[in-house]
């Protein structure tokens, strides 16, 4: 008996935006009644296939065929037209109508008149929805229901528009355990009637509950494709991350924390069971004076949601927050930086620099309640700080005038690093530091950063570079789906345990307390 025939053949895409080449002559396939994984990191170009697959963008090189013919979709509703649904991971449907006509939106059913056949099309709802296990009144707006029933009624329209393709991304992330195995027995039902699903998702269980064939993306390429079955988690996270096992060697290492002398005191940041629903269950961090402690995982794995539950930017259901032995009251982020945490963001250009103030500005930002008596700032105090951290950081500049816009990645997370020592602060969270800079001022903000440490300061570093996360942390706590799955101390702080760790070959110490050691 033949293979079928494939539904979608991708070749030789390739798509760069100003500065960066999103996605280099990547192949894809894509056979009836296939669930196909597509995952990588962040960068590795997952989104940017999604958008030409859907029209969002065109590509600049290469062609999609699909159902054997060549196509060029210019915008999504192309897409979808020709019969290839997305299911994106925040829900793209309108809140103010009923769930009902956003089921139906664009194929309402009409009566002998052409006028809306409302009583069909509640009816139809209900028992559509019933069958993805949401039980509601079709006739309420969708913003009254939950994120995780919206995501659901997503899924049904999606279904719904007789797709040949439906591509999810994320899919999971808003929705209970209960509405994740109805997610599965739908994905189940399409694989069976023929339809083609392309799975994005950071979870390892979900991909190998659900998915027959996996292709990893890493820095816009194609680094693998073959079934999933045949491909263990270990091996899986090596590929994700391109470091194999036992690739590096670790012996004479010289750690970038390695001279740290941690006070063997009381920590200075102690947080506890920090639960956010659907992004953190539990977690635990406990970081001492003069100590870099490490977060490590995978992309969704909770790094960016630990630090910003930590700082007040991301409100939890439960769990606390002690620094230097005072519990964090409050809960916001004025709370946050007033007991001394200082959060530099993944994203500076969209989280922390104003591109068009300067670079004394930017730095002044933070602490000018501080610089202000009366209202009326000290210009002489506010330039001697600003003196200060542009000398102690190397910021390249023209002057503290020029815009921040202006400077290179590194100075511009530079600036960032400088607005939040000026509040003296007692934990610095680190997410990122070094993305998207260069390598020069990539060891420079190292290098800071292990000052910093020496001087007393604890900090929270979140990296993807796995050599930079071993190399700058006495500790590695290590993520898994939003909770603590093992931590690494001493030697077993490497590149291979921790991938082991992520990958679930290794036993994790106090997981089932969610509460890490101190080392």
């Amino acid at each position: 008996m033949s293979a079928p025939a494939e539904v979608l053949a991708v070749r030789g895409l390739s798509k760069s935006f100003p500065g960066v080449r999103a996605l280099d002559d990547v192949d894809l396939t894509l056979r009836p009644g296939e669930v196909h994984a597509l995952i990588g990191e962040n960068g590795a170009g997952k989104s940017t296939l999604i958008k030409l697959l859907t029209g969002v963008h065109r590509p600049d090189a290469g062609e999609i065929t699909f159902q054997g013919r060549k196509v060029s979709f210019g915008t999504p509703l192309e897409a979808q037209k020709a019969s290839i649904s997305t299911i994106y991971q925040e829900v793209n449907l309108i809140p103010l109508l009923s769930v009902a006509r956003n089921l139906f939106l664009g194929r309402e059913p009409r009566n002998r008149l052409g006028l809306l056949d409302f009583a069909r099309m509640h009816r139809e709802a209900a028992e559509t929805l019933r069958t993805y296990g949401v039980r509601v009144d079709v006739r309420q707006p969708l913003r009254t229901l939950g994120v995780g029933a919206q995501q659901m009624v997503a899924l049904a329209r999606a279904v719904a528009t007789d797709a040949r393709i439906v591509i999810m991304d994320e899919p999971t992330s808003s929705l209970e355990p209960r509405e994740v195995e109805t997610l599965f027995s739908v994905i189940r039902r399409l694989r069976d009637d023929g339809i083609a699903v392309v799975y994005v998702s950071h979870r390892l269980d979900e991909l190998y509950a659900v998915c027959d064939t996996v292709t990893v993306l890493r820095d816009g390429r194609r680094v693998h494709h073959g079934p999933l079955a045949g491909l263990d988690r270990l091996a899986l996270v090596s590929t994700m991350l391109g470091r194999e096992l036992g690739e590096v060697r670790t012996e004479g290492v010289t750690k970038f924390a390695g001279d740290h002398r941690i006070a063997d005191s009381q920590p200075v940041l102690d947080a506890e069971g920090l639960t956010v629903p659907h992004k953190l269950h539990g977690v635990s961090v406990r970081i001492r004076p003069g100590e870099v402690v490490g977060l490590g995982g995978l992309l969704g794995s909770g790094r960016t949601e630990t630090a910003k539950a930590i700082s007040g930017a991301l409100p939890v259901r439960s769990g606390n927050v002690t620094v230097a032995g005072v519990p964090l009251r409050g809960g916001s982020t004025a709370a946050a930086i007033r007991a001394g945490i200082s959060l530099l963001p993944e994203d500076r250009k969209s989280e922390g620099i104003v591109p068009g103030l300067s670079v004394r500005e930017n730095i002044a930002l933070a602490a000018l309640p501080r610089l202000s008596r009366f209202g009326l700032v000290s210009e002489a105090r506010l330039d001697r700080i600003v003196d200060t951290f542009v000398k102690r950081l190397r910021i390249k500049a023209s002057s503290p005038h020029q815009k921040v816009g202006e400077l290179s990645g590194g100075n511009q997370q530079k600036v960032l690093l400088a607005r939040w020592l000026a509040m003296t602060p007692k934990v610095l969270l680190l997410d990122e530091p070094t993305r998207g800079i260069d390598v020069g001022a990539k060891a420079e903000v190292q290098k800071l950063v292990d000052e910093l440490a020496a001087d007393g300061l604890g900090v929270l570093l979140i990296s993807s570079d796995l050599e930079e996360l071993i190399e700058g942390s006495d500790r590695v706590v290590v993520l898994k789906d939003g909770a603590v799955v093992g931590e690494l101390t001493g030697d077993d702080v490497t590149e291979d345990e921790l991938m082991r760790t992520i990958a679930g070959d290794v036993p994790a110490p106090d997981v089932a307390k969610g509460v890490t050691t101190d080392g």
